[in-house]
C-alpha cells in the first residue's frame, strides 16, 4: 500500500481491499471499482461476459461509475468487501490527469528525465488492451493536460496525430496496481507512489521529453489503445 503504515492484520484481507483503500486514504485520490477476470474453462474473460470485451479486467462496471467514484475509505472498504476482486479504477481529471505513452517511449522518456532532475510522479504500466501489442506507460501529472495537449505538441512542431502520446482527463481513467488486466498481466508501479513524489508534476515539464521519445517510435506506431475519451 502506497505510504502505508504496518496495518497489523491487514495480510489477511483481499490485496485489491488492501490498495484500494490506501488510494483513498493515504493518497486522497477517488477510486471506483471495475470489472475482474474470472478463470475457468480455456482463456479467463472478463466480468461483463462481453466475448469481444476491449479491456477485460479493465472497465467499469456502471454507466455512473465516475459519479459513484470516492475517496472515502469507508465506501471504498464496503465495495471490495462486496466485490474482493474487482479491479481498481482511478478516474482522471481530478486529482491527477494521465499521460499515456508506449512502454518503449515511456521508459526513454523516464530515463532521460531522471537524468535531468525533474520532479516526477508517480507512473503506472499498463498491460496491453486485449488485441493489442504492447504495454503502456501512465505518467501522472496535474489536472487540465488532456484538453491543452494538442496545442502544446503543435508548438513543440509535432503535427496532430503524429505521436503515440494521448492525455487522459474528465471522464477517462487509469487501472491502478495491483488489478489483473487482459491475459498479459497486472497493472504494475514503474514509480510507486511515495512520500517524495505526492507533488504532482506539471504536465508541461514532461511533454518534451516525452514527445522526443515517442517520436522516435513514430515509424512503427502501433494501433492506439480502445479505451475511451482519450484526448490525442
Amino acid at each position: 500500500m502506497p505510504d502505508s503504515p504496518d496495518q497489523g492484520g491487514s495480510a489477511e484481507l483481499p490485496p485489491l481491499l488492501i490498495e484500494a483503500v490506501g488510494y483513498a486514504e493515504n493518497r486522497h485520490w477517488e477510486v471506483a471499482p471495475g470489472a475482474w477476470l474470472i478463470d475457468g474453462d480455456g482463456p479467463a474473460h472478463c466480468s461483463c461476459a462481453d466475448p469481444r470485451c476491449p479491456l477485460p479486467g479493465a472497465h467499469p462496471i456502471d454507466s455512473d461509475w465516475a459519479r459513484k467514484a470516492s475517496a472515502g475509505p469507508g465506501a471504498v472498504r464496503r465495495w471490495w468487501t462486496e466485490r474482493p476482486e474487482a479491479s481498481i479504477l482511478l478516474p482522471t481529471g481530478r486529482s491527477f490527469d494521465v499521460l499515456d505513452v508506449p512502454e518503449m517511449a515511456g521508459c526513454l522518456a523516464l530515463a532521460r528525465m531522471e537524468r535531468m532532475g525533474l520532479q516526477l510522479g508517480p507512473v503506472v504500466v499498463a498491460p496491453a488492451a486485449s488485441g493489442r501489442s504492447g504495454r503502456r506507460l501512465h505518467f501522472l501529472v496535474l489536472p487540465g493536460v488532456a484538453a491543452k495537449l494538442p496545442e502544446m505538441l503543435r508548438k513543440l512542431g509535432w503535427p496532430s496525430g503524429r505521436l503515440d502520446l494521448v492525455a487522459r482527463g474528465e471522464g477517462d481513467w487509469t487501472v491502478a496496481p495491483p488489478s489483473r488486466v487482459g491475459p498479459t498481466g497486472f497493472a504494475q508501479w514503474a514509480r510507486s507512489p511515495s512520500a517524495l513524489n505526492r507533488w504532482l508534476p506539471d504536465a508541461a515539464e514532461l511533454i518534451s521529453p516525452l514527445a522526443y521519445a515517442c517520436g522516435r517510435e513514430a515509424p512503427s506506431l502501433p494501433d492506439r489503445p480502445a479505451q475511451p475519451a482519450a484526448v490525442r
